[in-house]
């Protein structure tokens, strides 16, 4: 007889299509850890809020009888993390630059392996996100999230959601991460086009990389996605007030 698992239905989307119902028992060699069983149907660590076995809550390492039932419940949003600071993969740039948007401290390199984003993460304390589940398994990470979503706008709510990040908009460089501040015309006006120098008057710069922003043509499309993040923290934030 093997182990038995209720796995919680926010988390189905990691269990292959065959295992997706109320009860799924799997064999159980009587050594191998709950999380290691866990892991064998394919949903990642980080994404399990809590694990009950006959109505106590039991840890990863708890090595499950036969016959016995285990409940997999998923990280409750939104979850508290000891820091909201971030790392993102390379397959998660454009995500990146949204979060800076909104001011989430979010690093971003496109050249780091799964081993340097490891390291970074740990030496910096950053909530590593992802879509790689191998990733998210390795026990040398300190704490990771897997994204849902398959467009930036959908990783973008998921990690709103999941997080509620404290926002900042306008306050970060979309580029590379560094503080923005307000700069004046006649600073940054012999770097600006013709065009540019005669239809806008007010500029920020990163304290940086140099670069230079400005509301432009492209100003209300971001407007609109500072308003909804805004919107989903707020909402999201809500049990938390309870």
């Amino acid at each position: 007889m093997g182990v038995g698992l209720r796995v919680e239905g926010a988390l189905w989307g990691f269990l292959a299509a065959r295992h997706r119902c109320d009860e799924v028992w799997v064999r159980h060699d009587g050594t191998s850890s709950l999380g290691h069983v866990v892991e064998s149907l394919g949903v990642p660590l980080p994404e399990v809020g809590r694990l009950v076995v006959g109505g106590r809550e039991v840890t990863p390492s708890y090595r499950p009888e036969a016959g016995e039932v285990v409940r997999v419940l998923a990280v409750r949003r939104p979850q508290v993390v000891p820091s909201q600071r971030f790392l993102l993969d390379v397959h998660l740039g454009t995500l990146a630059r949204r979060l800076r948007l909104v001011g989430v401290d979010t690093a971003y390199e496109n050249d780091l392996d799964d081993d340097a984003l490891i390291v970074r993460a740990n030496a910096e304390r950053r909530v590593l996100l992802t879509q790689d589940r191998g990733l998210l398994r390795r026990r040398s990470l300190w704490l990771g999230a897997y994204v849902r979503g398959a467009r930036p706008e959908e990783q973008f709510t998921d990690v709103l959601e999941r997080f509620a990040p404290s926002l900042a908009p306008w306050t970060r460089c979309p580029a590379c991460n560094g503080p923005v501040a307000p700069v004046e015309k006649d600073e940054v006006e012999g770097r600006l086009r013709p065009g540019t120098r005669r239809s806008y008057d007010t500029f920020a710069r990163c304290l940086v990389c140099d670069h230079v922003y400005w509301r432009g043509a492209h100003g209300a499309h971001l407007e609109a996605i500072v308003e909804e993040a805004e919107r989903i923290v707020a909402a999201a934030a809500l049990p938390q007030a309870k």
